[in-house]
């Protein structure tokens, strides 16, 4: 889809016969998600919904529907490629991930990260009521400096995660009122928290020091990414900190200052080539005004992280 493009819609198996719903709602998930197979616990009047909000970056859908096993063999993974990692939680019922020789266990408060590029099974029990996030692979690899199917128990009823759950609904809630820039920012934001909740982000710090410190060093980062003077260095000065507590800080949660300056200019970068108000600035114009030191640093470094040049994504490449 072009880019720039914000779409918010709904289907559901009442607005087709009881006897074709089963086939309508498999072309259905596959169109929403991948090729994948389905045994469904009844054929004759099956039922279920989804919303559906997406942009050329991020997916979210909140569905329900009646007993269902989803799954995605070797063979289908080779012939419908599909890297991007999914979160997945339930807001009713339950459902029964195993994907990797794990298996987890999904209640109300509790999510999984896994991905579509190896086999699963999942099991949905009647009437669950879920959503399911789409995060592009590299949004993940990268932050966390690994690429492996990812099955991890993640906490959503309290702390950190709790911020993640409300998040994710009022983004379903507000899903009228949305721009396409809007979207994909607050989407950022979720997986830059869901980044912290995956390496462990509670760890021990008893005085909240180094939590503290990880907080004003992001937020100072945002607010001074286009300056090509941010470094570590600079940054510790400015808070006050040395910088041997910031680079503690961001360990904490797999990164470093110059990785953290880095994605934050991309991000800023990815977002004016998204701008209409933007489009007058060449892409030099743009290297310069984000932080980098020029058009050739910031194309090697915007394909290596999002996959297209800064000139392709312009014109609408994913």
């Amino acid at each position: 889809m072009p880019a720039g493009t914000y779409i918010v819609e709904s289907q559901a198996t009442d607005e087709v016969d009881p006897r074709e719903r089963t086939d309508f709602w498999s072309e259905h998930i596959a169109s929403v998600q991948s090729r994948m197979g389905y045994r469904y616990a009844r054929t004759d009047n099956f039922r279920g919904e989804t919303v559906r909000q997406f942009t050329d970056t991020y997916q979210l859908v909140k569905f329900w529907s009646d007993e269902i096993e989803y799954s995605r063999t070797a063979r289908q993974v080779r012939q419908d490629p599909d890297e991007d990692y999914r979160l997945l939680f339930p807001v009713t019922g339950e459902l029964i991930l195993r994907q990797d020789g794990q298996e987890a266990r999904l209640t109300p408060g509790t999510a999984t990260l896994m991905t579509f590029g190896a086999p699963f099974e999942c099991l949905q029990d009647a009437s669950t009521l879920a959503y399911i996030f789409t995060i592009p692979a590299r949004e993940l690899d990268g932050p966390l400096h690994r690429k492996s199917p990812l099955v991890t128990g993640l906490d959503l009823s309290k702390g950190l995660g709790r911020v993640v759950n409300s998040m994710l609904n009022d983004l379903h809630e507000e899903r009228e009122a949305l721009t396409d820039p809007q979207f994909n920012a607050v989407s950022d934001r979720i997986v830059e928290l869901l980044c912290m909740l995956a390496v462990g982000d509670d760890r021990p710090d008893p005085s909240g020091h180094l939590t503290e410190v990880e907080a004003m060093v992001r937020r100072h980062v945002r607010e001074h990414a286009a300056d090509p003077g941010l470094t570590g260095t600079s940054m510790a000065r400015a808070l006050g900190w040395s910088l041997r507590q910031i680079q503690l800080a961001l360990q904490r949660v797999g990164t470093t200052p110059r990785e953290l300056i880095r994605e934050e200019r991309l991000r800023l970068v990815r977002d004016r080539l998204r701008c209409g108000e933007c489009e007058h600035m060449t892409i030099t114009d743009l290297a310069y005004a984000s932080g980098f030191s020029s058009a050739s640093a910031l194309s090697t470094a915007f394909k290596q992280r999002f996959g297209v040049s800064p000139r392709e994504m312009r014109h609408g490449g994913r």
